[in-house]
Parts: structure tokens; sequence; C-alpha cells
């Protein structure tokens, strides 16, 4: 396989360390000799150890002339928790090191690469979409110094999200329903508004078979204070608060959609559509568009498919990019 594919390869991997790495972000490694993969690694548990010392330790002497693969630059820094990457893959014996994003922790900018690179080791960043995607929560919270925020809306065809009365469960289908349960088992955090909590008391846990202890913390965008079980987010600007969350899913309801889409705050839209007309409830209110024009290039469609007799939809901001 050429150099991206075993890049995307170690993206697909850095998956299973999403969210349980945290506070650390979900990092892929891939030791590859004589084209097949000998080892593998990914961040573990609470951010140690690291995808190349996982990768590196099951590989063992057979790493001598490998090439090591791994979606973010090594560490360069010490740690009590742990040696640098970069020494690590150093005293390893490795023949190359390709890597498909730099890290922008001011601590590792850079130096990861130049030291293996000081060591004789054939280093190459290969800029990489698959694994800038992986780590997308992180990048976001280094370079904007905030989580990356994700907005679901289930909705009907006419754009409701609820009967007139009030009645929404359910908008979309089971299948729908539980790739929100797969969205929420990748988010650090998952906040709604408080007149859903009141309204709904909704559970906002994982409830797929093997993932419910990836249920994320429950964040409710409220004044007041949060109840037992819940942590309190005074307004959508505070998420420079939330220590620690690189990825926050958003559920709703309308005024707290409202509310992040008017603050500028969201990068990722997910639309589960039902093939249904309601007449009721609006999915949205005025965020403060000026000019209908205003609303024209501020999303990139990325995904669509079908869910069932639903469909998802994907869309990406041009405005919160962190570049």
């Amino acid at each position: 396989m050429s150099d991206a594919r075993w890049l995307a390869a170690a993206a697909a991997l850095a998956a299973r360390a999403r969210p349980l790495s945290r506070p650390n972000p979900g990092v892929g490694a891939l030791l590859v000799k004589h084209g097949k993969v000998i080892a593998r690694g990914w961040t573990q548990p609470g951010g140690r150890p690291h995808a190349e010392a996982v990768a590196l330790a099951a590989a063992g002497e057979a790493a001598h002339g490998a090439a090591l693969y791994v979606t973010l630059e090594p560490c360069a820094h010490q740690s009590a928790r742990g040696p640098a990457c970069a020494d690590l893959v150093c005293a390893s014996g490795v023949a190359r090191v390709v890597i498909g994003c730099m890290d922008p922790d001011p601590r590792t900018s850079g130096e990861g690469l130049a030291r293996i690179r000081a060591a004789g080791i054939e280093a190459e960043y290969l800029p990489s979409p698959a694994c800038t995607r992986s780590l997308s929560g992180y990048l976001v919270s280094k370079r904007l110094g905030r989580p990356e925020v994700t907005l679901k809306l289930a909705l009907s065809l006419d754009g409701c999200m609820a009967m007139a009365n009030g009645e929404s469960q359910w908008i979309t289908g089971p299948q729908a329903r539980a790739h929100t349960h797969a969205m929420r088992a990748k988010a650090d955090a998952i906040l709604v508004g408080g007149g859903t909590l009141r309204a709904d008391n909704p559970r906002l846990d994982v409830r797929l078979p093997g993932l419910a202890a990836r249920s994320p913390e429950r964040w409710v965008l409220t004044r007041g204070a949060a109840p037992d079980g819940w942590r309190a987010l005074p307004s959508p600007e505070a998420i420079t608060s939330m220590e620690g969350v690189q990825h926050l899913f958003v559920e709703g309801g309308a005024v707290t959609a409202t509310a992040f889409l008017a603050a500028g705050l969201v990068d990722r839209l997910l639309l589960y559509r039902a093939p249904i007309l309601v007449g009721g409830r609006p999915a949205l209110g005025d965020y403060g568009l000026a000019r209908l024009a205003d609303a024209h290039g501020r999303w990139s469609l990325t995904t669509r498919r079908r869910l069932g007799s639903d469909t998802l939809e994907v869309y990406e901001s041009s405005l919160c990019s962190p570049e």
C-alpha cells in the first residue's frame, strides 16, 4: 500500500481510542515491515501509554528496520507519566517514520520530527486528511482553546423537531437513533438546554452493546445549578472552560441549537431527516443572519447516507476551521 493508505489505516485504528484517551488525543500507530503490519497501537484510556509506545512494545525486536506510520507527530516533551515518544522511536531501530499531522502543542511542534531525524532515521510529514479528521477535536482545542462542537438535529422534511404540542418521540427511526448513540460514544461531553432537560429528563447515555462505558459527561445549558449527575454551562461561549473536553455533542433543543449557531460555535452539523411532514415546532430560531446572502458558503456537505427510511447529512463549517 502507499504511505497515504497506511496513514488512513492508522487513522481508522485511532478511532478505538476516542474518547477514552482524554485528556490526550486519540492517536493510531502501525509498524509495517515487508508490506505487512507487524504491530499496531492506539492511545490507551487516560492518555497513556501513547500509540507509538504500544506498537513498539508489541513489536519488540521486530521493530528493527520497520516503517512506523503514526497519525500525530510523536511527542517530544518529558512527562512524569511516561517517556517522550520521539525518544522511544529513536531507540527502537525503526528505519522510517511517516506522520500524518504535525502536533500544534508548542512542547512538541516540529521537535518530535527533528529529534527523530537527528537520530539518523528517515522521517517524513505527509499531510493526511484522514489523520486530520481523526484528530479534529484535539486540533480545535489546541488552536481555538475550546472543544470541537457537533450539533445534532433530528428533523422532519419541513424542518420541524417536534409536533405543535411538543411531541418529538420519535421523529426518526431506530437506525438513525442507533447511529446517534454511536456518535455519542465518540464524544467527551453531551449537552442539552435547560428546557429540554426539564421537559424530557433525557438519559443521554450510550445504549449500544459494549459501548455503555463510553457514555459522555452530561452538561446542561443553564445559568442556574445543574441537577445531580449533570454539569452546568452558563453560555455557549463558556465552552472554553470545559477542561479536558475535546469533543462536545450538542443534542438540543431548538433554543440551545440556535444559541450555539448564533455564537458561531458549531463545527459540524449532523442532520437526521425523516420522510415525514409535521407542521410543528421548527428546529431553529433566528440566529442573527442579517441577509440571506450571509447564509451561503458557510457549510460544506461531507457525507450523505441512508439510515433505514431516514437520511443523514453531515456538514462541516467553513467559519470554525482551526487552520
